[in-house]
């Protein structure tokens, strides 16, 4: 995680543009996210990076090891700790939601990860889990030129059986999936599938 923190920290301008370069395939990802996502209650994202999927989400608060990625985000009026998945600076049983959005294929312990949020989550709080489906059309590309890219070069990438099997083994239950950047010869503006597979973006819903 750290050498991942380095490379944000140093590229954290050069990631944020993605968003608006790439502003349709970011949309289709928000659209796909606001499905399962809890329409009340104290929720915050987990790598929160510059801040663009918290702010399109209405989550105000996150959590980000990487200061210059922080300090984006504290801009777009976000309150951000410093911190890691593996160890969230909250109480337990303290909040209703937590986000991850492509966030799997860069922890150290993705089983010590979910137990932690599994943690500072209320009984019936839900885990929403947004991620490149390595099993996926998209998932393929992004496996084979991660090692020309700066920010993947060292990610680790997962399919959906992988993580779901994971937070089966950290006490999670309920399992909802959906799925978006089906279309991967063209850019557009997606409407978000059930299921998964299909989707270079799956989203995994997860309750405790």
């Amino acid at each position: 995680m750290m050498a991942n923190v380095k490379i944000y920290d140093n590229h954290a301008s050069e990631y944020d543009a993605w968003f608006d370069k790439h502003n349709l395939w970011f949309r289709s990802e928000v659209a796909a996210l606001q499905k399962v996502l809890p329409l009340k209650g104290k929720g915050i994202e987990v790598g929160i990076g510059s801040g663009q999927f918290a702010k399109a989400l209405g989550v105000d608060e996150g959590v980000e090891p990487s200061g210059s990625m922080a300090a984006l985000a504290r801009q777009r009026g976000l309150k951000v700790l410093n911190g890691t998945a593996e160890k969230l600076p909250y109480e337990d049983s303290s909040l209703d939601f937590v986000l991850m959005i492509t966030v799997d294929c860069f922890l150290d312990d993705m089983h010590k990860a979910f137990e932690e949020t599994h943690r500072v989550l209320k009984p019936g709080g839900a885990l929403i889990i947004g991620m490149i489906d390595k099993a996926s059309p998209l998932g393929a590309i992004y496996q084979e030129k991660k090692k020309d890219n700066v920010f993947y070069c060292e990610a680790t990438f997962h399919t959906v059986e992988e993580v779901t099997s994971t937070l089966k083994k950290s006490g999670f239950r309920e399992f909802n999936y959906w799925q978006t950047l089906v279309n991967i010869l063209k850019e557009t503006l997606e409407e978000p599938q059930p299921a998964y597979g299909k989707g270079g973006f799956a989203v995994i819903s997860a309750i405790k």
